[in-house]
Parts: structure tokens; sequence; C-alpha cells
């Protein structure tokens, strides 16, 4: 019989695997052309991977005529099942199976259930669409449907209150063990852990960005200091890449209503992307301006642009061009979801004559 204890090591990677799962399912229902068999069978195998004990986990769906299996079910088995649900009519199931010999109802996870009835629902419109091609109401049904981002929300926030507690005492702990100990070896096997301890808080901090846990402190600022602070406190970060900056700030004075520290985060994210990707004595130009209801920061680089087909993904959760270990893949999500708690938007186009910039637009006063 399996273990169905786990530890919170464990619930982070099996919620980060449920993550790109989403994000899979979106991805091939967005793609979907042709064939239904065909995009519902890889529905299935994605899903598949997103279970804990995915090497034992059988994905079983059956909506109308259609039916699909991973593998031969067993007699006996446990299982989650979420139903698919067609103009509100029950029209098939979605069910996630372990074999019962090996696994009770204990193995399976909330989220996995809560994963489950999403890819369900996203079914559900997937088979709408199909059946509805081209009418009006696709597009109201869409809108009713729940929205992924509150899946993600929900998700994130999870992984950020479940390790902050054990982060803080991981950190202090070895904190104590640095300064308490002098052999050379624990202390340089300390130091390690309070490195990686920070880093893990780092990414709680920005999953709870992400997931809009962390508070708001909205005021009337002036723009131009705050981003002349980022940049001097990024000063070491620019001289270690040999690159320098040039500014334009076409109004000393400029006012607006935002929370200057979830700000600041939106620049030091962006800025060291930029520092990531330029080449060497090249320069990054950041511009300031407004219009009747708006202030843009600009942010250019000459690095090589972004992939034309990575413009639609750099801003979702977990996905990184960096080698493994270099980013978490939350940075730009992070500042995305920053820049629309506050009703701006963001975007990206190409540099001229080469790489990239990154448009953020903010009210100068929240309604």
């Amino acid at each position: 019989m399996m273990n169905s204890t786990i530890s919170t090591e464990e619930l982070l990677q099996e919620r980060i695997k449920e993550l790109s799962c989403l994000y899979e399912v979106s991805a091939i229902i967005s793609a979907h052309q042709g064939s239904l068999s065909t995009t519902l069978d890889k529905i299935c195998l994605v899903l598949k991977q997103a279970w804990r004990f995915s090497e034992h986990a059988l994905i079983e769906l059956q909506l109308e005529s259609y039916y699909f299996t991973t593998s031969i079910i067993p007699e006996n088995t446990v299982f989650q099942n979420s139903a698919i649900i067609i103009f509100d009519e029950d029209r098939g199931f979605v069910k996630v199976h372990y074999p019962s010999d090996q696994f009770t109802e204990k193995h399976f996870l909330a989220d996995e259930e809560k994963l489950l009835n999403k890819v369900a629902s996203d079914v559900g419109v997937l088979y709408e669409r199909h059946l509805n091609k081209g009418k009006e109401e696709l597009l109201k049904r869409s809108v009713e449907r729940v929205d992924r981002l509150s899946i993600l929300g929900e998700i994130t926030a999870g992984i950020a209150h479940e390790l902050n507690t054990p982060l803080g005492n991981i950190l202090g702990f070895a904190e104590f063990i640095r300064d308490r100990t002098v052999e050379k070896q624990s202390q340089l096997d300390s130091a390690k852990i309070i490195k990686a301890a920070i880093y893990s808080r780092e990414v709680v901090k920005k999953l709870m960005f992400f997931s809009c846990e962390m508070p708001q402190n909205m005021k009337f600022v002036e723009i131009v200091p705050i981003v002349s602070d980022a940049l001097s406190l990024l000063g070491p970060n620019f001289s270690k890449a040999e690159i320098s900056y040039e500014v334009d700030f076409k109004e000393l004075q400029l006012e607006a209503q935002l929370d200057p520290i979830q700000l600041t985060q939106v620049l030091f994210n962006i800025l060291i992307n930029a520092i990531y990707v330029s080449p060497k004595n090249t320069v990054i130009k950041v511009s300031v301006y407004s219009d009747n209801s708006s202030f843009f920061i600009e942010i250019a680089d000459q690095g090589p642009g972004v992939d034309a087909a990575l413009k639609t993904k750099i801003f979702e959760p977990f996905f990184t061009t960096k080698p493994i270990g270099e980013g978490s893949g939350l940075g730009l999500s992070v500042v995305h979801g920053i820049v629309k708690s506050h009703k701006g938007d963001i975007r990206t186009f190409d540099n001229s004559p080469k790489g990239t910039v990154v448009q953020v637009q903010l009210p100068l006063k929240m309604s």
C-alpha cells in the first residue's frame, strides 16, 4: 500500500504540476483544429501526468459517443470523478483511477479534485464550441465559465501560506547554526541553507503577489523618484553586466495613485530581465511620460528580442527561457498581476534595430 502522507515540499511539487497541466490543457484547447477525439486524447495524456502517483494513475473520459482510457481500467479501483456538462446537461465524465489494491481515497489531494473539475469544465467548453461553431452563444457561455486565473490564484495562495512558516524556521535555525558554530564546514553548509531559504522565500513572495494576497497601499506618489531609485539600486547589476542606461523623463513632477512598493517590484523584474538579455556595452533606455488619464513607463533593451511564438507566454506563471536554477518563471507573471490589479496594461513590442520594449501603462488615478 502506498504512503498517503505528503510533505510540504512534495505538496509544492504537486501544485506546480497542477499549474503546468492547466496551461498545457489550455494550450491544447486553444490550438484545437480538426479532430475532436485527437484533442481529447491529448488532454487525457496531459491530465495523467498531473496526479501525485502519475505512473499508477488511469484516466477515463467519456463524452457522448467518445470514449478513451490511458490504459485498461482494473475491475476494482478508487477514483475521482467530474461530470462534463454540455448546455446544462450531464453528457459525460472524466475520472482518475488508482488500483484499489495499492491505493485508497486518501491518496487523492483536494487540489487534484479542483484541477479535475476545471479540466472537465474546459472539455465542456471545447465541446460546446465544437457543436456551436460560429454562434454568439459560445461567447456568452465562455464568459460565464470560471476564469482560469481564479483557480491559479487559489493554488498559488495555498503554496505561499503553507511554505511561509517552515521557511522561516529553516532560515532562523540555519542562521543560529552559522552564528554559533566555529567549524568551517558547518559554516559553509549553513550559508548554503540560508541562501536557498532566502531564494525560496522570494518565490513565495512572488506567489503571493501573483495570487493577489499582498495588501496594496494605494497613495499619490511622484513617479520619477521611484524609477530613479530602482535604477540606482540596480547600479551594481548594470556594472557587472557591463551595460549602461539612459533616462527620458518628460515630466519630473508626474504624480499617480498607486502602491509604490509594487511599482518598484514591477520595475525590478522588468529591468533585471532587460539586463539579463542585454549584450555587453549596450544601453537600456527608460522613458516615462503621460497623457490625460494614464502614465507610461517604457524599458527598451538591445537584446535578441522575444520570439513571436513566445510573446503570448512570457506573462504565464512558471514560464521562463532562462536555464534551470536561474529563474523561477514568476517574475513577469508577478508584473502582469500587479499591473492588472492597478487597472493598467502591459505589452511588449520590438525595439529598433533590435531588442524588446516593455511598456507599462497605469492610470494616474484609481477610480
